[in-house]
């Protein structure tokens, strides 16, 4: 029998929640049942049908970071499933197909429409073609099987293309050794080449086998910022059948922008100008920079610590852009340093005074002192400051942050996107055992989880996680409100020593800018990134959250990993998937990005080649699989029953004997 504590699992019900509270939920519970399983019958099939569902592999989940705006790695990626698919081909064809066969299967499956046209101009007869039409549709088909082997005939059919789901489940479903059948089937085969269905029914049956290779998609924060196109990554994961998004850093200045604040608005102008990338605000989110390039075209002049940085590859659309941007470039760097000193003096509870350096100047003599010592500055910009009130913004400056704001909250595309990160997206997330964060959990030295106190409250570990979602949310659902606590706390998950999302005592922006000593740029990083390589912290970790400290994995972004360090920490109980997918970063890391693959047996972390272009891939074959490592591997499959979908299933379960025992 289902009892109380079972279905206060299933409705997400609180401990503050009443025995009077659940009595009636049940009841609710029930009724609803009843309503729509009205028979034994119906109690009985849906029953079988549940029970049956229990028992099917676990789907695959794909756990992707730090996208930085590079869509076209990352389209890549998801079209391949981090090399899922390839590797089932191999397990399929691996005896019957030379590499080179399966590696243009591939291709064809991950670009269907180019690889297509591609391969239609190489071909000296129709007769030819013809054949090879035949003999791809027969091989998608039973590559099609080999994917939907791990699902219901239901869900299979809803990730079909209507337009032949009836060809394809005949096609699929039907026995071709059949002699009974056999003439039916060729005739299927052979009218779809003859009526030029071909081409159509290829590329719907490979995005299917995309869709069902990847049962359910993880971004662990950072889709924003670096990068040339986030806005068409944020396209593609709208039209995704099943994903959660963990906020990065970047993501939650974007968020805070749109939410009202002034200074996550500036910093993502400061970071689009520094990566060339201000046609992401103007051209794809038609954001209006006119009056910030005319103030900025009038107060400042070219400077070589903001000139922006540039790829291989990378170039200016007309003459002067590069002044226009180093400009712009200075300009809302300068706003974002004058509007810091205000949210300081306004929020003396974040703690952040050593961030307020501009009445630490002495502007005749071009020098700063920090922690007791003096440095000279170089590359000042310094022309709308008054060094008596070295915070105060001037008129312009307010009118051109008041513009750009009322720009940002006008925007269409923008918000579309955000509403679907605050829909889709968390602090963090417990899901099939693990524990996903883009960030850390700041502690000391020794491990204990810090505390942070706001409005006369303390919140540690995982309530101080709930409390910034709570945070983000109360500032997203209001941005006409300005200067508030909790668009004020956005800035602080940006840069706030305890933040998740920050993970350091101090964001070093203005000496990076202006002072030639490396020793002032150090950001020293919280104890969390040196301690998640021990075992025993890691378990307290996932205890914190709720999870089985010996069964379950943390999942991080964040911190790209450099060459020669380890992905993998702590013996596999920390995962780390930031390896480079941003183009600046790859010099660092030696690869183009980690992904992971969480399917029936185990994980798999997958590091990436850098991608070259879709060109070369549907031409020369290039794919960006470099190296797979298991890091676990189960003796016994988990099965549907063992995931958290499953869980809910079998209490549904046990509502339905309960009817059927009335």
């Amino acid at each position: 029998m289902m009892n109380f504590s079972d279905v206060s699992q299933a409705l997400n019900i609180s401990s503050e929640t009443t025995t009077a509270d659940m009595e009636e939920l049940f009841s609710y519970s029930q009724k609803l049942m009843r309503e729509k399983y009205p028979t034994k019958q119906a109690v009985v099939t849906e029953l079988m049908n549940l029970e049956a569902i229990l028992s099917l592999p676990k789907g695959t989940e794909h756990f992707v970071s730090d996208l930085h705006g590079e869509y076209t790695a990352f389209d890549h990626v998801l079209r391949n499933g981090s090399g899922n698919v390839k590797q089932k081909l191999q397990d399929t064809f691996g005896g019957r197909m030379t590499q080179k066969t399966i590696q243009e299967f591939a291709t064809l499956i991950y670009y269907p429409e180019e690889k297509i046209a591609y391969e239609k101009q190489h071909f000296a007869s129709k007769n030819d073609l013809d054949q090879w039409y035949l003999d791809i549709i027969v091989s998608m088909l039973e590559f099609l099987q080999v994917a939907a082997r791990k699902y219901t005939r239901s869900k299979v059919r809803k990730a079909l293309d209507p337009n032949f789901t009836y060809i394809t489940e005949e096609l699929l479903y039907t026995n071709h050794q059949d002699n009974a059948k056999r003439q039916y089937i060729n005739r299927l085969l052979q009218n779809l080449v003859a009526l030029e269905q071909a081409d159509e029914f290829i590329i719907a049956t490979a995005y299917t086998i995309q869709r069902l290779v990847v049962d359910h998609l993880h971004v662990i924060g950072d889709v924003y910022d670096r990068g040339e196109a986030p806005e068409k990554i944020m396209d593609r994961l709208m039209e995704y059948h099943s994903i959660d998004i963990q906020w990065g850093n970047h993501d939650l200045i974007w968020l805070g922008a749109i939410s009202g604040s002034k200074l996550s608005l500036l910093n993502i102008l400061r970071i689009c100008a520094r990566y060339n990338n201000l046609s992401i605000i103007e051209d794809a989110y038609g954001i209006n920079l006119r009056h910030l390039s005319k103030f900025a075209e009038e107060n400042y002049q070219d400077n070589p610590a903001f000139r922006p940085k540039l790829l291989k590859g990378d170039t200016f659309n007309f003459d002067g852009e590069q002044l226009q941007i180093t400009q712009i470039h200075q300009a809302v760097a300068m706003m974002q340093f004058k509007l810091e000193g205000h949210i300081i003096a306004r929020r003396p509870e974040f703690k952040m005074e050593s961030r307020g350096l501009l009445d630490k100047i002495d502007y005749e003599k071009q020098t700063i002192k920090i922690n007791g010592k003096t440095y000279p500055l170089e590359n000042t910009c310094f022309a709308t400051i008054d060094p008596k009130d070295p915070y105060k913004l001037t008129a312009e400056e307010e009118e051109v942050i008041n513009n750009l704001l009322r720009s940002v909250s006008k925007s269409p595309q923008l918000r579309r996107h955000l509403d679907f990160m605050m829909e889709k997206g968390n602090m963090y997330k417990c899901y099939n055992g693990n524990l996903l964060i883009h960030g850390c959990m700041p502690v000391d030295e020794k491990g204990n989880f810090k505390t942070i106190k706001f409005q006369n409250k303390a919140y540690t570990g995982q309530k101080m996680m709930d409390f910034f979602e709570e945070q983000v949310r109360i500032a997203y659902a209001h941005p006409e409100i300005e200067d508030d606590f909790a668009t004020d706390v956005l800035w602080y998950l940006w840069q706030g020593e305890n933040s998740p999302l920050f993970g350091k005592k101090d964001m070093t922006t203005f000496e990076r800018y202006f002072i030639a000593d490396k020793k002032t740029h150090h950001e020293e990083k919280n104890p969390y990134f040196k301690l998640r390589h021990d075992v025993k912290f890691c378990e307290k970790l996932l205890s914190e959250f709720g999870l089985d400290p010996k069964e379950g994995h943390i999942i991080n972004g964040h911190t790209p990993v450099k060459k020669g360090h380890e992905a993998i920490m702590a013996d596999g109980k920390m995962i780390v998937i930031d390896g480079g997918y941003s183009k600046a970063y790859q010099a660092t890391t030696g690869i183009g990005g980690y992904t992971l693959l969480y399917n029936s047996y185990g994980l798999q972390l997958v590091a990436h080649h850098p991608f070259s272009s879709k060109e070369e891939a549907i031409e020369q074959g290039h794919d960006i699989i470099s190296t797979r490592r298991v890091i676990n591997y189960k003796l016994k499959r988990k099965l549907v029953a063992d995931t958290d979908i499953g869980k809910q299933l079998q209490q549904k379960v046990a509502l339905l004997r309960d009817m059927l025992a009335e």
